[in-house]
């Protein structure tokens, strides 16, 4: 059982988690704060990937990324570096897709923050910096990790935007989703539903870890 998909696969969901991390929690403040007629206007831009078709996404990304299209055609050029059909274009689709998970999530902690909490703080001459990093992200820490282990799972079975943007190539793009569906095409059911178990042992155990903190948290 060649193991390059479990491999792949969390790599892939592993740096696009990072990547929608360090993107989503900035976006998901700046937003909660902003005025309404901006916040709804930007809420459903960047909750669209979460309503379309994993496909519709994938296809979008191959406009922008394609060899022949502005993007790719720059960094190949460039670089010399291709933007579809490698592992790493799986990143930009499954990043895609899992950020809205992450970026909702957040934004719901954050606007459920008690404000009066920033206003003390304040007025005891704390900076802006201080208080959304001592008083702020510990009290959304629960939504935040939430979001966090929830995009990870997504990420990791994700196959739609993924077949499109990487493809599959045994050893190079190959994931658990795409393996599952190309054993299954072949009648290998034996093999498919191995990979199939794999994945289901892993997202019961990140989904268990999610339950694990939000009791942890409720006993703080």
């Amino acid at each position: 059982m060649d193991l390059y998909p479990l491999w792949n696969s969390l790599r892939i969901a592993g740096i696009s988690t990072a990547v929608i991390f360090f993107v989503g929690i900035p976006a998901a403040y700046y937003i909660a704060k902003a005025p309404r007629a901006v916040k709804g206007i930007l809420d459903v831009i960047l909750t669209l990937p979460l309503v379309l078709p994993p496909t519709v996404v994938g296809y979008l990304l191959l406009r922008i990324l394609g060899p022949r299209r502005p993007v790719g055609a720059f960094f190949l050029e460039h670089f010399g570096l291709r933007l579809t059909m490698t592992w790493w274009s799986a990143v930009f689709a499954t990043a895609a897709v899992i950020f809205p998970l992450m970026y909702r999530t957040c934004r719901g902690a954050f606007e459920s923050f008690d404000e009066s909490l920033a206003a003390c703080g304040k007025t005891l001459g704390l900076s802006g910096t201080y208080i959304f990093w001592r008083i702020r992200m510990p009290c959304c820490r629960p939504g935040i990790l939430a979001g966090t282990v929830l995009a990870f799972a997504r990420a990791l079975g994700e196959y739609g935007a993924t077949s499109m943007i990487a493809g599959y190539t045994p050893g190079r793009t190959a994931t658990i989703s795409t393996t599952v569906y190309q054993l299954w095409r072949t009648n290998d059911d034996a093999l498919a539903f191995r990979w199939v178990m794999v994945n289901i042992a892993i997202s019961f155990a990140v989904l268990l870890a999610v339950n694990l903190m939000e009791k942890r948290e409720k006993r703080r």
